[in-house]
């Protein structure tokens, strides 16, 4: 028989996930969910769970140092992995970081990066408590472990989105790839002419956006307050419109969302049209904003619209109706997932 050799990147990240996985079985009891959500639920106790999750941060491919400066990498990379444990409805606990470098970096360089990484665990109210270190031939690797609980009943899935359902989301959308825009715009500039100095006056929302994101752990309080528990939940790393068809394919329904309905900063769509682009295809697309998207019952409709930091964009629908955006004018475009795909080139 041949061998067949599949490019990677004809599956995507999510779709080489899903075939490497397809086949993975759990044999103990106490785990509750393993591959599939933001985070894996581990449950040791009757009424305690804990959650798990990892996440990977290569130089040249998430990050590029020529203007990502190491203290916000270190703060960075704990903070994504925390809005994963955020969109569990659970509570950050512990960190592990494991780290290779190259012979480039120094001593003091790494001591920046950790910098970055303890304001995160002072903030968050998290323990470092372990993780590993090794040479790398080709640049900077961060991965980190974050560890959380929750009650089991207080746990929100990718799966439980139901019928009529409103989609919301937490803040605004657009900015963090806005920010990366510019970044690179100037990075661009930087090349050709160094002696040239970046002016972002103006748009130091955006930057903040990109190289120093926050998770939602304040909307997810406010949702408590309120006594209003989503039935579904993802956070926004690789786009809406990535991220709302998750939810609907592991509910196994349908969604409706309104261009209008799409919360964006005025910064960023000023930006947006600097750039010849669409402000609403940063927000679909764009990734890295960290917000939480989430559905929950119709009933909790008078609750959710008084919460200024929550937009209703939408609702679930059945799934034969399809996944779609519908325009200012009434047009129906489907859904398309085309935000971040590390395997993906110029992604």
């Amino acid at each position: 028989m041949k061998n067949k050799n599949t490019p990677i990147a004809s599956l995507g990240e999510f779709g080489l996930i899903e075939h490497l996985t397809q086949n993975n079985q759990t044999i103990h009891k106490e785990t509750i969910q393993s591959i599939g959500d933001d985070a894996a639920v581990l449950n040791y106790a009757s009424n305690k769970s804990l959650l798990v999750t990892t996440d990977l941060l290569a130089e040249g491919i998430h990050f590029n140092l020529v203007y990502v400066p190491l203290i916000h990498l270190g703060y960075k990379a704990v903070a994504v992995n925390l809005s994963d444990i955020a969109a569990m409805n659970g509570i950050p606990k512990q960190i592990t970081v494991s780290i290779a470098v190259s012979s480039k970096f120094s001593v003091e360089s790494l001591e920046e990066i950790y910098e970055g990484i303890y304001v995160a665990c002072k903030k968050y109210n998290i323990d470092l408590i372990g993780g590993d270190t090794s040479n790398s031939m080709t640049g900077l690797f961060i991965s980190i472990t974050a560890i959380g609980e929750a009650n089991a009943t207080d746990i929100v899935y990718r799966h439980g989105a139901q019928l009529n359902d409103l989609i919301c989301v937490s803040g605004n959308l657009g900015a963090s790839y806005m920010g990366l825009q510019l970044l690179e715009r100037e990075y661009r500039l930087f090349k050709d002419l160094p002696d040239v100095q970046p002016d972002f006056s103006g748009k130091e929302y955006l930057l903040e956006r990109q190289l120093k994101p926050e998770p939602r752990f304040d909307v997810l309080d406010i949702l408590k307050k309120e006594n209003v528990k989503p039935t579904a939940m993802m956070d926004i790393s690789d786009g809406l419109s990535s991220e709302l068809m998750h939810i609907c394919k592991q509910s196994n329904k349908g969604c409706k969302i309104y261009s209008h309905k799409i919360p964006i900063d005025p910064v960023t769509a000023i930006t947006a049209e600097d750039f010849n682009m669409a402000p609403e295809t940063a927000a679909l697309n764009g990734g890295e904003d960290y917000e939480l998207l989430f559905t929950v019952p119709l009933h909790e409709l008078d609750k959710i619209i008084k919460i200024p930091q929550i937009s209703v964009i939408g609702k679930i629908i059945s799934p034969d109706e399809g996944m779609h955006l519908v325009t200012q004018d009434g047009k129906e475009i489907p859904l398309n997932a085309q935000g971040w795909n590390a395997f993906k080139p110029n992604s």
